[in-house]
């Protein structure tokens, strides 16, 4: 995605929380927020648009547009700067604290003179917050816990802003003289869903050229450090980036190396120091001699050691090496086994591209079969209704007929309610191929609660996928407290499958539940939730999750051919 549209979605997603901060329209803040999305998910980068064009992209209309104008020929937009000037610089800082609102922001400022994070930490601890209106112990907790999801999080960023960035450095150095390889390693490669600082490798007998390239890039504000072998530099993003330059006979070892993680690198060092031979990112050497033994390709490496090439995903010293050496790693599941995609939303309810047009990118990604999942009406400001959803039913029959090699099925997102229950009747739901059921309310239920809640969802026989589960948002909201064996063991008992939500500020299941739900024999569907053309290609970052949570191909009902898919629908 082109930075332009990041940092306009930015903006307008700024302008709609300062809005909040001072009481603005609540039909406006919403249309900022959607058209945040909309710029976000674009595919065509908005640098490069005029008015016209710009009032192309969906829900963005004439006002949304200026404003858009106005960033590209200033950098910013004038509105938001009037409103942060207005706006204590105390307040916006309590409001990145994830559990706290706006509004509640305000209120501990202007009531108790509170500005920075740390003062509202102390104020808590020392019971100043009871006698506001609207705050009590649960508030407090709530508070304190998105102060510390707020602190874990750090400077690490999205996997996605992550890979933006590391993709098209790659292609940039790529393209150097003298560059015989190039590609990103560490936990990027490893697909962990938030990013400390990216690791980029590159292969050439001549480094001179690729530090050069590499510190003179555009999007680089500082570099930290220079050598001949390995360069480091910060970047617009706030994200270190270091290169390194390997010789092109030592690449694979350094690849490996360089991927990690530690604990698996500590794993494979001990083999090594096992069969008298010395691994470094210089390559595998005999302990007695120093010969270079092998170093030009990971896979020799590994079978060296006497083991198969590892898949980055796998590499947590997470039971890898053991399930190597007996011959037990699993085929993971990759990108190109996905038949299809059972979650995604139109400009019917919260999403900000057409129905044709989410039709037609699911086409251009060569699925076989593509669901239509919009929200349902207890999620009100979606403003859904039978009417509305039987209309796109007829719809969706008729944009068959343009697509006769994707078979599109209709289907809902569900809201399960704080009891357990969803929306509509059975009798309307049964006319649905496919309901995804999610939570999307009442997040701070106690463990039980929670756990009977998600448990009836899976127990209603017209729920196939519990839509990402956790309801977490990363370094924003915390999981949802639950028993999870108690929510696998139903899940595998009735036949509902557990999705694995591709938004990369999701990615929900997490690879450690996921894998923890594989032992109950839970089934699994690997979808986009794409609510933007552009969110269409987050896949990757949802099969990166899957495949750290040892997910084969037949764990995943969305690459199973479609005969075998309704039958697993009809819950049977």
């Amino acid at each position: 995605m082109a930075r332009a549209n990041d940092e306009a979605a930015d903006l307008i997603q700024e302008l709609a929380d300062l809005l909040s901060i001072t009481g603005g329209d609540a039909y406006k803040i919403r249309a900022y927020e959607k058209a945040a999305r909309a710029i976000a998910g674009y595919p065509e980068d908005i640098s490069g648009l005029d008015l016209a064009g710009l009032k192309k992209i969906p829900t963005v209309g004439d006002a949304i547009a200026k404003k858009l104008l106005d960033y590209l020929a200033t950098g910013t937009i004038r509105q938001v700067e009037e409103l942060r000037a207005q706006i204590p610089a105390g307040v916006r800082a309590l409001t990145s604290i994830p559990t706290l609102g706006p509004k509640k922001a305000m209120a501990v400022y202007e009531a108790l003179g509170i500005s920075s994070v740390p003062e509202l930490a102390e104020a808590i601890r020392q019971g100043r917050l009871r006698d506001l209106r609207g705050f009590g112990a649960k508030t407090e907790e709530n508070i304190l816990h998105g102060i510390e999801l707020m602190q874990q999080a750090g400077e690490r960023v999205l996997i996605d802003v992550a890979a933006d960035l590391a993709e098209e450095i790659v292609a940039e150095l790529s393209r150097v003289t003298g560059c015989v390889r190039c590609t990103y390693a560490g936990s990027l490669r490893r697909m962990r869903e938030t990013i400390g600082d990216i690791d980029v490798l590159a292969a050439s007998g001549d480094p001179g050229p690729l530090m050069e390239a590499f510190t003179a890039l555009p999007y680089v504000t500082e570099v930290i450090a220079r050598g001949e072998k390995k360069t480091s530099v910060r970047t617009v993003k706030g994200l270190q980036v270091d290169l390194r330059v390997v010789p092109p006979e030592s690449w694979g070892a350094a690849l490996q190396y360089f991927t990690g993680s530690q604990a698996h690198n500590i794993r494979t060092r001990e083999i090594a120091v096992r069969a008298g031979l010395k691994l470094s990112e210089y390559g595998l050497f005999d302990a007695g001699t120093d010969e270079l033994i092998v170093s030009e390709t990971e896979e020799e490496v590994y079978q060296r050691l006497g083991l198969p090439w590892i898949p980055p995903a796998l590499r947590e010293d997470g039971g890898e090496i053991e399930a190597a050496l007996a011959g037990d790693l699993p085929r993971l599941v990759t990108v190109e086994d996905l038949r299809g995609d059972l979650h995604s939303h139109t400009d019917l309810t919260d999403g900000t591209a057409s129905l044709a047009d989410m039709v037609a990118a699911a086409a251009g990604r060569g699925l076989e079969y593509y669901a239509v999942t919009d929200h349902a009406p207890n999620l009100f400001m979606q403003r859904m209704t039978d009417e509305k959803a039987l209309a796109q039913r007829e719809e969706i029959r008729a944009l068959q007929e343009r697509h006769p090699g994707l078979t599109l099925l209709h289907g809902t997102e569900l809201n399960i309610d704080p009891d357990g229950g969803v929306d509509w009747d059975a009798d309307f739901l049964a006319g649905f191929d496919v309901c995804v059921a999610s939570v999307h309310s009442h997040f701070t239920q106690d463990k039980a609660e929670m756990t009977r809640r998600l448990v009836r969802a899976c127990e209603n026989p017209h729920v196939h996928v519990i839509g990402h589960p956790t309801a977490r948002l990363i370094g924003r909201r915390p999981p949802v407290d639950a028993d999870w064996d108690e929510v696998f063991k139903a899940a595998a008992r009735t036949g509902t499958a557990l999705e694995i939500d591709a938004f990369p500020d999701r990615l929900d299941l997490p690879a450690d539940l996921i894998r923890r739900a594989k032992r109950f024999g839970v089934k699994f569907s690997i979808d986009t939730d794409a609510h933007a053309v552009g969110h269409h290609r987050n896949i990757r970052y949802a099969v990166g999750t899957a495949q750290r949570g040892w997910l084969t191909p037949d764990d995943v009902i969305n690459t199973w051919p479609l005969d075998r898919l309704r039958a697993f629908l009809r819950k049977t």
